[in-house]
């Protein structure tokens, strides 16, 4: 279907395919087969048109490739560091596939250049990138396969842009993580926090519970609301990672 749609008359334009190809070359170290896959993962909904009453954008190849590069980072963690456990590995992968991450890697690999939205704000398109960067390895995907795809994260990515020393180096704030899932997901989570021993005020204990539909997804206690808040976001992505 998609190979079919003239994506110049209907208000996308692109460079000559010459030119697109050369670019999408640049970023994956390989010519493109399908390069319908990749004019489509440069679409964001802010551009969207209808095609024989197809809503057009990238968000579909966005789901493919958000779960592709999560696999892939999963498994390439798991085989980097052998002797970490779970938690660990968790909290690197967030740390790997954040929005705050993959716009860092749009820009750093050009794929910046090749996206198409309609009057966003520079904050807005910055978070868009990320998004656009997940819809970009779903069209490695559909064009190339898994086995090529993983080579081009692994590859050209992982080893070639990020430093895993730094990056393990990096703090990571779980509220904020699991409140991004949340808005991406348009599953919206609430924290609730109490103190569970006030007995010494100078040393109070809290307890914060996340809730996804009403249902408990993390419990995490702290001496400050701030350290059981992220104590229990902390809980909550691991529950999601399973």
């Amino acid at each position: 279907m998609w190979s079919k749609i003239n994506f110049t008359a209907h208000q996308i334009t692109f460079d000559n395919d010459k030119s697109f190809k050369k670019s999408i070359k640049n970023v994956t170290g390989f010519r493109p087969g399908k390069i319908i896959f990749y004019k489509l993962a440069c679409i964001h909904r802010s551009a969207s048109f209808y095609y024989k009453k197809q809503l057009i954008n990238n968000e579909r190849l966005e789901f493919l490739g958000d779960a592709i590069l999560g696999a892939v980072v999963a498994e390439y963690l798991y085989n980097r560091f052998p002797e970490k456990d779970e938690g660990f590995l968790t909290k690197f992968r967030s740390k790997l596939v954040n929005g705050q991450t993959l716009t860092e890697l749009a820009e750093r690999t050009g794929l910046d250049q090749l996206l198409f939205t309609r009057s966003l704000d520079k904050e807005q398109t910055n978070h868009v990138l990320g998004d656009f960067f997940e819809a970009f390895i779903g069209a490695v995907y559909l064009d190339k396969g898994y086995k090529k795809t993983r080579e081009f994260i692994i590859n050209r990515i992982l080893e070639a842009l990020v430093d895993m020393d730094d990056m393990k180096r990096r703090d990571t704030n779980y509220k904020s993580l699991l409140i991004e899932w949340a808005q991406k997901h348009k599953n919206p989570v609430r924290f609730e926090t109490a103190c569970v021993n006030n007995e010494n005020a100078h040393n109070p204990e809290f307890e914060t519970r996340v809730l996804l539909d009403e249902q408990d997804l993390g419990i995490g206690k702290g001496r400050s609301k701030k350290e059981a808040e992220q104590n229990a976001a902390r809980e909550a992505l691991v529950h999601l990672e399973k």
